[in-house]
């Protein structure tokens, strides 16, 4: 079977992965975006969970092809467990699952074992796992139960399968021109049962190598300074969180998550919604569709905050109790409803692909390596990153200005970055 892909052409899939391909379970990833509610921001950023995966899947196959070129002996079986792996990684995912899973905390991560055993161990997907008998080879590469290896870094590691496919996937149907070279894949090497870059040639360390493994790093931090971070999809799903964290307390359960689409969430919400018509549920859901979207009544910066006090507001903040503690404070005093008042406090980001193991002539080392030339350019890379970080609170544009008065009282010496 091949399927033409927009981003990377023709993709190419065996009778057994069209069979995975094929099961409802995949299937609905078609209805989930790759980016949220990015597209309230890009209207081309339409993609799909299940786009992705196909693309992870054909990014694996290619990453083993560059090992084989440099004499790696990869057998079919070994291929064919890491293109399976590859091509259902996503298929825990829930709708805007990371808004709710890694900015809101409101459910735990879409990758972890025990999401992975009831998503592959049941369903029309598990019973072609398991008559394939692929079932336990892809569980332990996915949940890395009983170790993880090369093969598992390929599509969940530093620089992986995974990154490879959403780089560039996100940046052409945001618009945006930047790319990676694909001389990258020339440089995937194994050092005993781990994935790393090679960035050395006969001896010699490789300068166009170094600069090209640190633009990847350019790429991803420059799509989430313009896409993944930007403040209106952060806004839009602060309220779809929020309206999923008020219907928790009207009985919602995560595992009615599991079988949804982006739509298919909105209709829920909106069904649970009428047992409490009061709530502010349906009138959430309702704005996000047609974009009428919350304003930023008070942001902080941890550039403003310093270290310590971004620290502090992450420790107070970002699990769900302060926040809502917070939220029904300020909604009280600006004399508005809870769901009024969204308070947005995420982890500071992290540029976990800096820590890619890079072979130089000084050795083995993590590419962020203080003591590694081009660490100093990486180094200053994580910093910019990190300095994405932002805390909102959010309210109607009606009411913007009154929350970001009470907010800014509230926190006094924190002080006010800027209202908008």
């Amino acid at each position: 079977m091949v399927i033409r892909d927009p981003v990377h052409g023709d993709i190419f899939l065996t009778k057994e992965l069209q069979l995975l391909l094929d099961t409802p379970e995949m299937q609905r990833l078609r209805g989930i975006k790759q980016l949220g509610t990015a597209y309230l921001v890009y209207p081309g950023a339409l993609h799909t969970r299940f786009d992705h995966s196909l693309g992870t899947m054909a990014m694996a196959r290619r990453i083993i092809a560059a090992l084989r070129r440099q004499g790696y002996s990869i057998d079919q079986v070994e291929e064919e467990m890491v293109a399976a792996a590859a091509l259902v990684h996503d298929v825990t995912h829930i709708p805007f699952g990371h808004t709710f899973e890694d900015e809101r905390k409101v459910f735990l991560r879409h990758d972890t074992p025990a999401r992975f055993r009831v998503f592959l161990g049941q369903g029309s997907l598990g019973r072609v796992l398991d008559e394939l008998g692929w079932l336990r080879p892809v569980l332990a590469l996915l949940t890395g139960e009983p170790a993880k290896d090369w093969m598992a870094s390929i599509i969940s590691g530093t620089v992986d399968a995974d990154l490879l496919d959403y780089l560039r996937r996100d940046r052409y149907f945001t618009g945006l021109t930047q790319d990676y070279d694909d001389r990258i894949f020339h440089y995937f090497a194994l050092d005993g049962e781990e994935l790393i870059l090679d960035l050395t040639k006969k001896g010699l360390d490789r300068p166009d190598a170094r600069s090209e493994t640190v633009n990847l790093l350019r790429l991803r931090y420059f799509l989430t300074e313009r896409v993944y971070y930007h403040h209106a999809k952060v806004i839009a799903g602060a309220m779809i969180s929020k309206a999923v964290e008020m219907a928790l307390a009207l009985g919602l359960r995560e595992e009615e998550l599991y079988g949804l689409s982006d739509e298919g969430l909105f209709a829920h919400l909106i069904t649970l919604a009428q047992t409490d018509p009061g709530s502010g549920i349906a009138e959430l859901v309702q704005r996000v569709r047609e974009r009428r979207l919350y304003k930023r009544a008070f942001v902080l910066s941890g550039r403003s905050l310093g270290e310590d006090g971004k620290k502090e507001l992450i420790r107070r903040f970002l699990e769900r109790a302060g926040r809502v503690e917070l939220e029904r404070f300020l909604a009280e005093e600006a004399g508005l409803k809870q769901h009024q008042v969204i308070v947005y406090c995420p982890e500071t980001p992290v540029l976990k692909e800096a820590s890619v193991k890079v072979q130089t002539t000084d050795g083995l080392h993590p590419l962020d390596d203080p003591d590694y030339l081009q660490g100093r350019e990486v180094r200053f890379l994580q910093e910019l990153y990190a300095d994405l970080w932002r805390f909102y609170v959010l309210a109607p544009p009606e009411a913007a200005g009154k929350v970001g008065q009470v907010a800014a009282a509230y926190f006094g010496s924190f002080g006010r970055e800027r209202q908008s």
